[in-house]
């Protein structure tokens, strides 16, 4: 809601302004929509980074959230669903199934899970969708190979292999990987 509002703002502000050339440039908030899991709508260039979106991560590009957070799958969760909940989720939140997906991925190879609690959570190609909570700027894929479970996704939805610095195995008697 706040994104149209915004957009609303914006396009009034445009038409204000004129454009010296005498061009028409005056838009409506209707024409900025936006696609969730739930539905496949186009997004305009302007909104293609406001969900998730491809972005430069230090693995090269991956998925990545509205703020340019990285995501990352876990590949011990099984047929679409969850395994990560209490001390996991805390230390790898799942996004939200309602988050926007930009312009520049192919909406159909999202979806939803529903997780314990009830709550929906964005699936990429039936795999659940996480940040990582140490990853402190946009770009960072701290988490990228973390116990060898975890790892950033392409734009196609495909695993992105570890690299061999960014390996990370920690004791596992949180949950937290394998």
């Amino acid at each position: 809601m706040r994104l149209r509002i915004v957009l609303t703002v914006l396009a009034l502000l445009v038409a204000a302004c004129g454009d010296p050339g005498g061009a028409d440039t005056t838009a409506s908030a209707d024409e900025a929509t936006t696609t969730t899991a739930a539905d496949t709508a186009t997004t305009t260039a302007a909104e293609a980074m406001t969900g998730v979106h491809v972005g430069e991560t230090e693995v090269g590009a991956a998925l990545v959230g509205p703020e340019g957070m990285t995501l990352y799958v876990f590949t011990s969760d099984m047929n679409g669903e969850s395994t990560c909940y209490d001390a996991c989720a805390d230390l790898w939140p799942p996004v939200p199934a309602d988050s926007e997906i930009g312009a520049d991925l192919d909406g159909a190879m999202f979806g939803t899970t529903t997780r314990e609690d009830g709550s929906e959570q964005l699936t990429v190609n039936d795999m659940p969708l996480y940040w990582y909570t140490p990853d402190e700027a946009p770009g960072d894929a701290k988490g990228q190979g973390f116990s060898g479970v975890w790892f950033v996704v392409d734009a196609d939805g495909a695993i992105v292999e570890a690299s061999a610095a960014a390996d990370t195995v920690i004791d596992d008697d949180y949950g937290y990987g394998g």
